[in-house]
């Protein structure tokens, strides 16, 4: 079973001779440079089924755990109070690319709960997309907290902090409602005691509480299959599973792994990135949760880790190898266009 408690001391500092080498990135058939990293599949009795490296850990989840984090929002009444729609339940689960149907759908929550892009605490970036972003530069039009991959999240916690009639003035602080409901639902879904630890910000300036793997695998493993969970709870993740697999396009954009995986796969998988190199998954039909940690943070590492890892469970067959090449073995371009190497998973860690 997963550890349903979190020391943060040094001896919890990664030795780098703990993680296996799990992804190669190569140039004329010369592997070039290399990734460590660590993962672990959990079923959802809590057993562990496979680990590489250290699962126990703690590790900050980042984005990767926003379906939790929209859990209160939603078994609450918050969302079915504020008329929110199937695309906007799945915009509240997302790492988003800041493109119209994006930023469209963040102000439209925030139009049904009666406040602006004034009431968001999360920050302004440029889009993701770049596309977006040149076009916005063109007209000289500057980004906006709408644009912050993290905005639908925090529409879904403003629904939440009316919805339990508390201020919505410093919603993202720790010791506000919304972020206590949050971290109630962390500990229930992923079996971890977080009463005595202390949380890093995100990006977006919310609390993110740091949680061992096989926790984290867990928490998804129970969203892939909540059968043991209050049916208030059940029912609330059977709504974002169905909002995310109906509308895949809010939960990341354009040419995104986490849109093209429900794309590729349909309701086989929920798939969720975070910054700093960490994923999860969710297999329904395998009850089976994924949590993985790219140890240097790259983005190109943690996406053919976890092509890789649902390749190795099964959920990936031949049928979708062509349509995954692009993460599970994605091939390296010069200026010129010419392919001048790839990025595979090591043969060392999984091999097919």
């Amino acid at each position: 079973m997963p550890h349903d408690h979190v020391t943060i001391s040094n001896s919890n500092a990664y030795h780098g001779d703990v993680h296996p080498l799990t992804v190669e990135v190569t140039r004329n058939g010369i592997v070039e440079s290399r990734h460590r990293g660590s993962a672990v599949i959990v079923d959802v009795s809590g057993s562990v089924q496979d680990a590489w490296g250290d699962s126990r850990q703690p590790t900050y989840p980042r984005s990767a755990i926003k379906a939790i984090q929209a859990l209160p929002m939603v078994e609450s009444g918050a969302a079915a109070a504020a008329g929110f729609s199937d695309a906007e339940i799945a915009l509240a689960c997302s790492s988003h690319n800041g493109e119209v149907g994006h930023t469209e759908t963040a102000s439209s929550m925030l139009h049904k709960l009666g406040l602006g892009e004034a009431d968001l605490e999360c920050g302004s970036h440029w889009p993701y997309h770049e596309d977006t972003a040149r076009k916005m530069a063109k007209y000289d039009v500057a980004p906006s907290q709408l644009h912050n991959n993290c905005s639908g999240k925090h529409c879904g916690m403003l629904a939440l902090a009316k919805h339990l009639g508390g201020p919505t003035k410093g919603y993202v602080n720790q010791t506000h409602g919304v972020q206590q409901s949050i971290l109630g639902a962390m500990e229930q879904m992923c079996g971890v005691d977080l009463s005595g630890v202390q949380p890093g910000i995100d990006g977006c300036s919310a609390p993110n509480w740091p949680i061992p793997l096989e926790n984290l695998a867990y928490g998804f493993a129970r969203i892939a299959d909540p059968k043991d969970l209050p049916q208030t709870r059940a029912d609330a993740i059977g709504w974002i599973k169905r909002a995310v697999f109906a509308n895949p396009f809010m939960v990341a954009g354009t040419g995104r792994f986490c849109t093209e995986v429900v794309k590729i796969l349909g309701d086989k998988a929920f798939i969720k990135t975070g910054a700093e190199g960490v994923f999860c998954a969710s297999l329904p039909e395998y009850g089976l949760g994924i949590a993985l940690k790219c140890d240097d943070g790259a983005t190109r590492g943690s996406e053919t880790m976890m092509a890789a890892l649902l390749r190795h469970v099964g959920v990936l067959d031949d049928a979708h190898l062509d349509a995954m090449a692009p993460w599970l073995n994605p091939q390296l371009k010069n200026r010129a266009n010419k392919t001048v190497g790839d990025i595979r998973p090591a043969s060392s860690w999984l091999s097919f």
